[in-house]
């Protein structure tokens, strides 16, 4: 049966008079899955008013008015890459390794302990791909940062990287997997993704791991007990049967392993890379794939929006359209997306900045570690320079 919530938003659904996505609606408040045919529908008919209403019924149906945070940091050993992925305006050719940056063991090390006195959770870990960053190399510096600070969450490397380093050392997935659990490593990012769909793969990251081969590294990590995120990179040359069928990928294993913890869809950025010629889609096309997202992803825990990719009144926004977690405090050691002409040129938010944006628009914010358990509650946490809070309002239902 349909309670008096959901009957209240069925009846608001019904005023677009389009019996498909009544018949979509019911179906989500009733909590049946949708087909690929009903996602690509509501990419290409949908209000954008009526998917808001059905992915916050979910957002809050799943979490109520919490949101998500948490005290992270980010190391990036290299932006010099074999790969030449034609939306990245991060990465530099080998050739022009003079513009960019390779760092050391002890380099990494030295930003690992630059952060002892602050009370960080995770060190999040990605970058480019070059011979030296190997086995050996990510081994030993997964050890050492748990011999330094055992309580670390390292979230570490993509599949982009683990397939060729594993190709390099000669060693199986499931052998090179469970080494890196070994060595410490917590959890992997969902990066790497891009687009599934090999026709379009193959043109803006040609060379990369396939699809396949990035579903087959997480699906091995799954299977060792371990936890993982997804993406995808959205608003270039795909189109809306890419994305719905990129999202049933993710959402078959997700059924088979329940490893994935949360999906962040990645807006593609146009500055300084090959793919500059295409414009950007716009901000409500974003809310519609984080709401579509949402909708289609039901057996997904968490939608995340990248605040340093999309910028910070659009993470607020997206609140409202299935969003249930905005990411950490990161700090501006992250270049990936400031280089692609993202709205955030200096990434970093203090955990009071990430506070108040989350209450100004209504939300409880909850500090989280990296496996979604709560540290702290801020619904009643006030700082030094804050009005008085009189209690929070509920999000309209748009």
């Amino acid at each position: 049966m349909i309670d008096n919530n959901s009957d209240a938003i069925l009846q608001l659904l019904k005023v677009e008079k389009d019996a498909r996505l009544i018949s979509i609606g019911e179906s989500v408040l009733q909590s049946r899955r949708i087909s690929e045919d009903d996602g690509l529908y509501l990419f290409e008919k949908a209000p954008l008013g009526y998917l808001g209403a059905l992915a916050n019924f979910i957002r809050e149906k799943k979490h109520g008015n919490k949101t998500y945070f948490n005290k992270n940091f980010h190391i990036e050993p290299t932006n010099i890459c074999l790969y030449t992925c034609t939306f990245c305006s991060y990465s530099r050719l080998i050739k022009k390794r003079e513009e960019g940056w390779e760092y050391t063991l002890e380099d990494i090390m030295q930003i690992v302990r630059s952060y002892d006195d602050k009370p960080v959770t995770e060190v999040h870990i990605v970058g480019g791909v070059l011979p030296q960053y190997d086995v050996k190399f990510y081994t030993t510096l997964f050890k050492e940062i748990k011999a330094h600070r055992p309580e670390l969450h390292i979230k570490a490397l993509t599949p982009v990287e683990y397939h060729y380093i594993f190709k390099k050392e000669k060693m199986t997935y499931e052998d090179g997997m469970a080494l890196m659990k070994e060595s410490g490593l917590d959890s992997m990012p969902g990066g790497g993704a891009e687009i599934f769909a090999p026709e379009i793969r193959d043109q803006i990251a040609g060379g990369k791991c396939s699809g396949d081969q990035w579903l087959k590294i997480h699906e091995i990590w799954h299977q060792l007990g371990m936890k993982s995120n997804a993406t995808i990179l959205y608003g270039h040359i795909e189109n809306y049967g890419h994305r719905i069928d990129h999202l049933e990928q993710l959402r078959k294993l997700q059924d088979q392993t329940g490893g994935f913890q949360t999906f962040i869809p990645l807006k593609f950025r146009n500055q300084d890379n090959q793919l500059s010629h295409l414009p950007e889609c716009s901000s409500i096309e974003d809310m519609r794939n984080y709401a579509i997202s949402r909708i289609y992803l039901d057996n997904f825990d968490h939608i995340k929006s990248y605040w340093p990719m999309i910028g910070r009144d659009m993470a607020q926004l997206s609140l409202a359209f299935g969003v249930d977690d905005i990411d950490g405090t990161i700090d501006d050691t992250t270049k990936i997306y400031s280089m692609a002409g993202s709205e955030e040129q200096n990434p970093a938010l203090t955990t009071e900045e990430l506070v108040r944006l989350i209450k100004s628009v209504g939300r409880q914010p909850i500090e989280r570690d990296t496996l979604y358990q709560q540290i702290q509650d801020y619904t009643n946490v006030t700082f030094e320079g804050d009005h008085e809070y009189k209690g929070y309002i509920s999000l309209p239902v748009v």
